[in-house]
């Protein structure tokens, strides 16, 4: 039986200096079992940031605070938000930061969750020392925010790029993973993704223009094989959707 995800799970695996992934998953989506992605950065005053987080596990959170005191929990898009509540309990010193937009959305004002601060293009002074951030817009009231650590040269990204590896994925979803363009090498964004950011395509181009300028050495993305190296030019095919 094929395995979607990327073991050990729920476990920190060092990626660069201060930064490291959580694999987790599988969940369900668009009718394909996803892997899914949290990204922990400690930043410069020794803090942790984590990045869309996965399912909370104590031995996990324990594992995470060896590193560093948990002090922000980022849900960076409309979508990746579903597990934080569970990680506000845990960490009650940590601050919630959201996309735009997030907030009003009705199963999030339904449920458990706090949201502290809304993110914009600019970065807050609690991580600014670290990090860029470019908001990628949308209709129907899509964000997601982008995070550039500039000390790795790491972009981190959501949904922006979905990389799924077909051999890993059950055969009879394969088709359908190659059809909407989202299996590696060389994904993209999930077809309907695609058209709900081109309703502000002007916008969304000049951000997705923006994040390649950066110039990452590497991207780390929620769902799939993130790009380790070459990382400009892959995140320039992926996106080329959206720049062409």
């Amino acid at each position: 039986m094929s395995d979607p995800t990327y073991p050990p799970l729920d476990t920190p695996k060092p990626v660069a200096p201060d930064l490291w992934i959580v694999d987790s998953g599988p969940l369900r989506a668009l009718g394909l079992p996803l892997p899914v992605r949290m990204t922990v950065i400690r930043l410069q005053g020794g803090g942790i940031w984590l990045h869309s987080p996965t399912r909370y596990d104590p031995r996990l959170h324990r594992d995470i605070e060896a590193l560093g005191p948990i002090r922000h929990l980022v849900a960076p898009n409309v979508a990746h938000w579903t597990f934080v509540a569970d990680w506000q309990r845990h960490c009650p010193g940590a601050q919630t930061w959201a996309a735009p937009n997030l907030r009003e959305r009705g199963p999030v004002r339904r449920s458990n969750l706090q949201i502290d601060r809304d993110l914009g293009e600019a970065a807050p002074a609690e991580w600014s020392r670290d990090l860029r951030q470019v908001v990628v817009p949308g209709g129907l009231g899509f964000r997601e925010v982008a995070f550039f650590h500039e000390a790795s040269r790491t972009l981190i990204l959501t949904d922006l790029v979905l990389n799924l590896e077909p051999a890993k994925l059950p055969w009879p979803v394969r088709p359908l993973a190659h059809l909407v363009g989202i299996t590696a090498p060389d994904g993209r964004a999930p077809l309907y993704l695609r058209l709900v950011v081109r309703r502000r395509q002007r916008e969304a181009a000049r951000a997705a223009a923006a994040l390649v300028g950066l110039r990452p050495e590497r991207v780390v993305f929620s769902h799939g094989a993130w790009f380790d190296r070459d990382g400009t030019a892959r995140l320039r095919r992926s996106l080329r959707w959206l720049l062409d």
